[in-house]
Order: structure tokens, then C-alpha cells, then sequence
């Protein structure tokens, strides 16, 4: 079983003692995927290389940045710092997998408040603000403070203003 793009919706979720050796089982936006390399390799080399999930951006390698932010079981994690033996065995969400019915209410909060600059760091601040308007649905600014990732625009004032605004939109969505 090979990181094939092309056979890749038609792999079949396997106990893992039908697994080749050495053969690690991820779960990536909901779907299955297997990877045979190196168990030292960043996910997000695997996201970008393999998949081609190339929302996740690399950045600067140490997990500093957060440009390179993904969904681990749901906490915000740096995936340029998260080996793919570690990865395994845990739901990985990429700014791709989202919201499979449209746009998740932080998506819908960063275009009504027009946050993006150039970009480049917008999918990582847009997962680590998910983790934190699911975890807390109405997040204090010293919460939104700590979130830590870097936007080289200086585009914190939005990102703020629209991280406020996607806990409006998620505590109105829920029951």
C-alpha cells in the first residue's frame, strides 16, 4: 500500500495486523491513508507532498510560527513538529477537511471580516482559532491572545475581531 493520490479514496481501512510492517495507518480529514517512509517525517511534509493538502504552509520548521497548524484529535498542533509515528493512530484535520457542509463559522467570520492579507499564515490561524472557539465558545481576549501564531501582515486586529465573531456564529449554531 503505497501513498498513491490516484488509488487513495479506494483504500479500505485495515486492522492493523493486516498491515504491511512498518506500514503507519493516519486518519486525515476523515479518510484513511497509509504511509510506508520514514516514521521521523513531519506531517506536514506528508500533507504537502503526499496528499497535497497544501493549505497547511511550512514555515519555520520549529513550531513557532504556526503557519503549519492542523487539528490533532481536535487541539491545534504545529505539524512541522508532529512525526507521522506520532501522527498515527489520531484524527488529523487540515484546513481542507474543515467543514465538509460548507464553510466552518471561523471560515465564514475571517471573509465577512476580511482578514486575509497575503495569506500565508491565515489556514494556520483559522485552525487554531477552531480549537479554541470549540474548546471555549466564548473566548475571553487573553484566550485569543494566547493562541501565539505569527502573522507577519500584522493582521491581529482582525484575526481578533474575527475570532470573536466565529464564537458569535458557533454558540448560535449549537442547540
Amino acid at each position: 500500500m503505497q501513498d498513491n493520490p490516484e488509488t487513495r479514496a479506494a483504500l479500505p481501512v485495515l486492522p492493523a495486523r493486516a498491515l504491511p510492517a512498518g506500514t503507519l495507518q493516519l486518519t486525515i480529514n476523515g479518510k484513511p491513508f497509509y504511509h510506508r517512509g520514514d516514521p521521523a517525517m513531519p506531517l506536514v511534509w506528508y500533507l504537502r507532498d503526499t496528499l497535497r493538502l497544501t493549505g497547511t504552509k511550512f514555515a519555520c520548521e520549529g513550531g513557532c510560527s504556526g503557519a503549519c497548524t492542523v487539528l490533532v484529535d481536535g487541539k491545534a498542533s504545529a505539524s512541522c513538529r508532529l512525526a507521522m509515528l506520532d501522527a498515527a493512530g489520531h484524527a488529523i484535520t487540515t484546513i481542507e477537511g474543515l467543514d465538509a457542509n460548507g464553510l466552518h463559522p471561523v471560515q465564514q467570520a475571517w471573509i465577512e471580516l476580511d482578514v486575509i492579507q497575503c495569506g500565508y499564515c491565515q489556514a494556520g490561524q483559522i485552525m487554531a482559532a477552531v480549537a479554541l472557539v470549540e474548546r471555549t465558545p466564548n473566548p475571553a481576549e487573553s484566550d485569543i491572545a494566547a493562541i501565539g501564531n505569527l502573522c507577519r501582515c500584522g493582521t491581529y486586529p482582525h484575526i481578533r475581531a474575527a475570532i470573536l465573531r466565529a464564537s458569535e456564529l458557533v454558540r448560535a449554531r449549537k442547540p
